[in-house]
């Protein structure tokens, strides 16, 4: 048994919780935990999980009446949180790029100009952002 707690799942605060759960979903290739599918005639989701399909790291979504989205890089409103994930080269980094545009995010930082480490910073339809990195 270990001594430290295990890391479940981080939980992402949406205006609206399922939109956003389903581009995360779509975008890393999540399910949804046992319950959490959507159903018709649904209205107001208050909570949702997504898992691994192999396990490990899920995300779940939580419901908030407002979001200040981040002004990243200008510090007025600070990130607050962000998820880093990674691909193996550029020409994934590009193909990302394009999935993660056709689901709703937006680029809020180009940096794919960097011998050392090409990464994308988006914002999520909710204004979250998270990177896509090469490494």
């Amino acid at each position: 048994m270990s001594e430290h707690p295990r890391i479940l799942q981080t939980v992402i605060d949406a205006t609206d919780v399922r939109r956003t759960a389903e581009f995360y979903r779509e975008l890393f290739g999540l399910e949804y935990r046992a319950g959490d599918e959507p159903r018709e005639g649904e209205e107001d989701v208050e909570w949702l999980v997504l898992r691994g399909r192999e396990g490990g790291h899920g995300l779940a979504f939580q419901h908030a009446d407002e979001l200040k989205r981040t002004t990243w890089p200008d510090p007025e409103v600070p990130m607050q949180i962000h998820l880093d994930t990674n691909v193996p080269d550029a020409e994934a980094l590009g193909r990302q790029r394009q999935r993660a545009e056709s689901l709703g995010a937006t680029v809020i930082l180009d940096r794919t100009d960097d011998p050392e480490e090409p990464l994308y910073v988006f914002a999520d339809p909710e204004g979250h952002p998270f990177c896509i990195f090469v490494g």
